[in-house]
């Protein structure tokens, strides 16, 4: 958990800042935190107490469906498609720079499905001849608010162990998989992240994880040994942000105990100082068509979350979507409002703490 002095060091300079995920989840996240990035904080009275110095994206690559997969079994390149949403969350120009990025080919040759931007990607790798290289000058012809970091340069798989006993291999099929997962896990185990990425999380003044699928976004990068253990070295104040629906193939009926259970099972304790939730409920359009997949909206079951000794704060979370989604700006907000509250809550009951949801 956070100490006295980690958090007064947090509350004395700009903050840096590492968000662990993949997918939309992780995108959304972006998209809010950039907007503290540097001279550009304008949220709230807040930002002037919480710039950001270094904002640092650390995006999962076992991503095998659609346009990367089909890259990176054509090219030997690691998957470009979360780090892509990444780069878009992350640019300076939202509107046409992004739209580029994110213009996907249609028609019925060998574009079609293809996104720009994962083919930029591919192309930059092959001229540098170097993934991490091309994600670096993409980010600059974006300009991005901050740097994005694949957890692993290694070709890793993702295996997953169901509960009736069948193995699967890859998380494209992972995802179309009927029956519960007992246990995740990457080929090869003894995959290695960057040393900058080894650095940033050290470095870290709040460390987050989620949103994002449980076992194809977050569990991927945690599962690379040497994060997980520098997460749980480092002294910064460290925030678990759960997600709002239950996922057809990964996580249906979880609890937000469920997910951290699952997590603990996988990686051991992270000593999480926060769980931040959305406590906004969904309306009645949501709810009927998530149900057509068996989806549901998470239940914050405080009794089961208590065991794991960690603060839970939720919040109104929830963008005004056709789909359930985190609001970039809300969620946030909420991130710094959490650390904020961090000196006074750290001395209150467990009780009044939970009573703090606005």
């Amino acid at each position: 958990m956070l100490e006295l002095v980690s958090l007064n060091r947090l509350f004395s300079q700009k903050v840096k800042i590492v968000s662990i995920g993949g997918g939309t989840g992780l995108a959304r996240l972006l998209l809010g935190l950039k907007h503290f990035v540097g001279k550009n904080s304008k949220t709230s009275s807040l930002s002037s107490k919480f710039a950001v110095s270094q904002l640092t994206a650390l995006v999962t690559v076992t991503d095998d469906g659609g346009s990367s997969g089909r890259l990176r079994e054509e090219f030997q390149i690691l998957p470009p498609g979360d780090i892509r949403k990444c780069m878009v969350a992350l640019s300076e120009d939202e509107l046409l720079m992004s739209k580029l990025f994110q213009y996907r080919f249609r028609g019925a040759g060998d574009l079609k499905g293809h996104s720009f931007g994962n083919l930029f990607l591919t192309a930059l790798t092959g001229v540098t001849g170097d993934f991490l290289e091309a994600i670096k000058l993409s980010s600059e012809v974006l300009a991005i608010k901050g740097r994005i970091l694949p957890s692993t340069m290694s070709d890793v798989r993702l295996v997953a162990e169901l509960q009736n006993g069948e193995t699967v291999l890859g998380e494209s099929s992972i995802g179309r998989s009927t029956d519960r997962i007992q246990k995740i896990s990457i080929l090869p185990e003894g995959a290695k992240p960057l040393p900058e990425t080894l650095d940033a999380i050290e470095k870290a003044d709040i460390v987050t994880l989620g949103p994002g699928s449980l076992f194809t976004s977050l569990l991927p990068n945690l599962l690379v040994k040497e994060i997980t253990k520098a997460i749980r070295a480092s002294r910064a104040f460290k925030i678990f942000i759960g997600n709002i629906m239950t996922q057809k193939g990964e996580t249906l009926g979880y609890s937000m105990a469920d997910h951290l259970q699952a997590i603990y099972d996988h990686v051991g304790e992270l000593s999480f100082d926060v769980v931040l939730c959305n406590q906004s409920t969904i309306n009645e359009k949501q709810e009927t068509n998530y149900r057509q997949e068996m989806a549901s909206q998470i239940k914050i079951d405080l009794e089961a979350l208590a065991k794991f000794g960690v603060r839970i704060v939720s919040k109104d979370l929830l963008a005004d979507n056709e789909k359930v989604r985190h609001d970039p700006h809300k969620l946030a907000f909420s991130v710094f409002e959490v650390c904020n509250s961090a000196q006074v809550s750290a001395a209150l009951p467990t009780s009044m703490i939970r009573s703090q949801q606005s």
